[in-house]
């Protein structure tokens, strides 16, 4: 059956269900996929051109930076423009991005591809969340769409290492991004014949001081945080951008106060879910992220194994997010959202003190793997899905696209600074000494205090009716 929203384009024809969330959940796939894809094939890329460490670095930095720092701007775009005509217009700059990317012959053009991938990660990735939001309305199929969207998005970033080691190892470096290609056409296909265009009846008008400030401001706190693992979180290098992005970010408000279309309506803070959901989610994300970096670490540095190996040991922990994504709209129409993102966040944070205790030296798959993996997956898979349902509840149709972008944001800094915070705490137990194992239990004992801490934000969340 086909679904409609309150608003459309006249002679467009309606979506139906299952291609707006085969879109949107493809869409997130490979905008999640790649931001992790491409850490296994980085020793071939600096074999094959001849890379330094810096540049080898900015292969990394120049998609996760523009991506970070453009996706407010993404977001709004699409509320004022067309989700459509956005989602077509994002998954073209990413999948043309990725062919030249693909076919770089030196670093600067590798790098260039790079950031123009995530620019258009940064456009796709709001919008695939706002056509959800925008077609579903509050109730039990928004919830379903949202659970598989989580599920498939989070699948992305755990098949990341296992598709980056069988391509490089199978085939060259290069497929880690030409794959992105024949994905990019079939989805491209799908929108452009199923998917239906829709924006805001009003101007189509862009703050560009707002998104200028903003994109700014968002990108330098993400390269400042990032250099605080290298630097310390006092160092210039560190603190400088810091400052800068914090003060772009307080210019950004300053402006949108004032505006009469901003880029992101500070009302839509107003709206308890809104402003609760966002910061439990950037809390949860920030502990998550040790699920997969940490634990990737752990079985690659300690257990030696390959990264093909280490791939194939991280299908239990996607099939526990599938899980727990799916089930969760299920288990949210007998039970109080609140109620079950509190229980998938002590499950969660249950598994990851599991984790800090069993990893050894000797570790093995089943001992030190696959118990504390499979209860923290499922647990975030249950915390998630309402938290994502949660902070977008309220907001209108033609701000869909904003919020959907705040979300994504605060996914995105939640989890750079946590990743931070957790190899800071991993370096000062390990220091200089050969106790890898020390410091990765560290890491996963400091990600169930945090994810502990996001749970409790949960409870300020408004009763869902």
């Amino acid at each position: 059956m086909a679904i409609t929203s309150a608003t459309r384009d006249e002679g467009v024809r309606t979506a139906p269900a299952w291609a707006v969330v085969l879109a949107a959940s493809v869409g997130q796939f490979l905008v999640v996929l790649d931001i992790s894809v491409v850490n296994v094939a980085l020793p071939s890329i600096r074999a094959g051109l001849g890379l330094d460490p810096a540049g080898l670095q900015w292969v990394v930095n120049a998609y996760s930076l523009t991506f970070a720092g453009f996706l407010l701007l993404g977001g709004r775009t699409a509320d004022l423009f067309g989700r459509r005509r956005v989602f077509l217009a994002g998954l073209g700059l990413f999948s043309v991005a990725s062919l030249a990317g693909g076919l770089a012959q030196d670093p600067a053009m590798l790098v260039a591809a790079r950031a123009v991938q995530g620019v258009g990660a940064a456009v796709l990735a709001p919008v695939t969340l706002s056509l959800l939001t925008s077609t579903f309305p509050p109730g039990p199929a928004r919830t379903r769409a949202i659970g598989t969207w989580t599920a498939v998005g989070t699948a992305g970033g755990a098949a990341g290492g296992l598709v980056g080691g069988l391509l490089t190892d199978y085939l060259d470096w290069r497929w880690v991004l030409l794959i992105n290609v024949p994905i990019g056409v079939v989805v491209t296909v799908i929108a452009a014949r199923w998917l239906r265009d829709e924006r805001s009846g009003g101007s189509r008008r862009l703050d560009l001081p707002g998104a200028v400030l903003v994109t700014a401001g968002v990108a330098l706190l993400d390269y400042g945080i990032g250099r605080t693992e290298a630097y310390g979180w006092l160092a210039a290098a560190s603190l400088v951008p810091l400052a800068a992005g914090l003060a772009a970010l307080a210019g950004f408000v300053a402006v949108e106060a004032r505006t009469r279309e901003p880029l992101v309506p500070l009302r839509l803070f107003r709206l308890r879910s809104v402003a609760v959901g966002n910061l439990a989610t950037l809390v949860a994300t920030a502990g998550g992220f040790a699920m997969w970096y940490f634990l990737s670490l752990y079985m690659q540095n300690v257990l030696h194994y390959s990264a093909v190996l280490a791939g194939l040991a991280f299908l239990p922990h996607t099939t526990g997010i599938i899980v727990g994504s799916k089930l969760a709209p299920r288990l949210m129409t007998r039970m109080d959202a609140r109620v079950l993102a509190a229980v998938g966040g002590v499950i969660a944070a249950g598994g990851f003190a599991w984790q800090s205790r069993v990893m050894d030296a000797d570790g093995t798959f089943v001992g030190s793997i696959l118990g504390p993996g499979l209860t923290m997956a499922i647990g975030f898979g249950l915390l998630m899905t309402p938290l994502v349902e949660a902070s977008t509840v309220g907001a209108a149709s033609e701000d869909s696209g904003a919020v959907a972008g705040v979300v994504n944001t605060s996914r995105t800094i939640g989890g750079a600074i946590g990743l931070t915070v957790m190899a800071t705490a991993a370096v000062a137990v390990t220091g200089t000494g050969p106790d890898l194992v020390g410091g990765y239990a560290a890491a996963f004992l400091l990600a169930a205090v945090i994810t502990a801490v996001g749970t409790g934000v949960v409870g300020f969340l408004p009763r869902r009716r």
